[in-house]
């Protein structure tokens, strides 16, 4: 990984200031809320703000800012009864920040959460990525409206995920969110089965053209180490095109108590424009204590001229695949439970675009 002074300055600061916040963190701390649990409804949020040197076009878009990110609230209502009786829930999620592009339903041509209705200028603007009603009962559920996709191991909403920056498979080979129905049955208490019907790929509330994929999977466990999931959308993928398949393969690897193995791979492939584009991720994550993770992420991902990811503008000259490489490491270091630091250095690099960049970054993530 390449490096300058400048950078490594900044690493060993950032490692030094983060110790000393993670320091106080107790097992016995409870994380603060600002909403009171009730009977029946729960809500909540979170505050995600942060600062990267150089940007690569993969949702960290505006460098050398300190940006808010996502401000993000929530209230939901579980659909599971602890008698098994059939049970009503709900979940809705509103967000503002520097996010809010990458996060709406930019799958529809106008209409519910789009790009031209809900952008306020600065590349700030709102999203409204889950609005949904759920029935369940026993082993069962059923959600209709609109939700976050099944397909990846990294999601939009930033206390999910360990690093600050994201994979450049997420962001190339994955819907965000569907609009449509989606059943999950637990045939035992080690598997979870899934199926529905989407409108395509991040429409929200709306139908690009003819759009509507089957959306699918399974999520099983071997032992007590080892988990793994296969979720596969297959049809009209709306405005990303049609006749298309595309699947996520995940395992998480326990090693050991501390130390967690993640691999990754999404394929994607779609007829009607010719795309294809495959990805391998690892991840590496080590818990030193409550307070402080240590994580590696090493990615390949092989592009096309269709997908067209060039970082800073550049151009895809030639036809047929790109290979593209990134490399990162991190640290999150809590204190108080509802603070999370994460420090990260990133190299990018790819050979068949001519491109290599080093970039530094930190956010902090509260949660309320």
């Amino acid at each position: 990984m390449i490096c300058t002074t400048e950078h490594r300055g900044l690493w060993l600061r950032l490692l030094v200031l983060c110790g000393l916040l993670g320091a106080p963190v107790g097992a016995q701390d409870e994380p603060w809320t600002l909403f009171p649990d009730s009977s029946s409804i729960s809500a909540g949020g979170w505050l995600s703000a942060g600062y990267h040197s150089e940007s690569n076009d993969l949702f960290n878009s505006q460098p050398e800012e300190l940006e808010l990110h996502q401000a993000w609230l929530f209230a939901e209502k579980s659909a599971a009864n602890d008698d098994g009786s059939l049970g009503f829930g709900f979940r809705v999620d509103v967000m503002y920040g520097i996010d809010a592009g990458d996060t709406q339903a930019f799958g529809n041509e106008d209409g519910w959460d789009t790009t031209d209705t809900f952008q306020t200028g600065g590349g700030y603007g709102y999203a409204i990525p889950q609005a949904y009603i759920e029935i369940a009962a026993n082993n069962w559920s059923v959600k209709a409206g609109h939700f976050y996709t099944l397909i990846g191991y990294e999601v939009v909403t930033a206390p999910d995920n360990f690093f600050y920056s994201h994979a450049i498979t997420m962001y190339n080979s994955e819907p965000f969110t569907h609009t449509g129905v989606l059943a999950s049955f637990a045939s035992n208490e080690d598997t979870t089965w899934y199926a529905g019907w989407t409108l395509g790929w991040d429409t929200g509330f709306d139908q690009f053209e003819d759009g509507g994929n089957f959306l699918g999977g399974v999520g099983t466990t071997f032992g007590e180490k080892v988990g793994f999931t296969y979720i596969t959308t297959v049809g009209d993928f709306g405005a990303r095109g049609d006749e298309a398949y595309s699947h996520s393969l995940l395992f998480d690897i326990a090693l050991s108590d501390s130390l967690n193995w993640v691999i990754q791979s999404d394929f994607l492939t779609i007829d009607s424009t010719g795309e294809e584009n495959l990805g391998l991720n690892q991840y590496l994550f080590y818990t030193l204590n409550d307070a402080v993770a240590l994580g590696a992420r090493l990615e390949w991902w092989q592009g096309d001229d269709i997908t067209g990811y060039a970082p800073h503008g550049g151009v895809i000259t030639e036809e047929g695949s790109q290979d593209y490489f990134e490399a990162t490491i991190g640290a999150n270091f809590k204190f108080a439970r509802n603070f999370t630091l994460r420090p990260e250095i990133r190299y990018d690099w790819s050979d068949d675009v001519d491109y290599d960049e080093t970039i530094a970054g930190v956010d902090l993530v509260f949660t309320f």
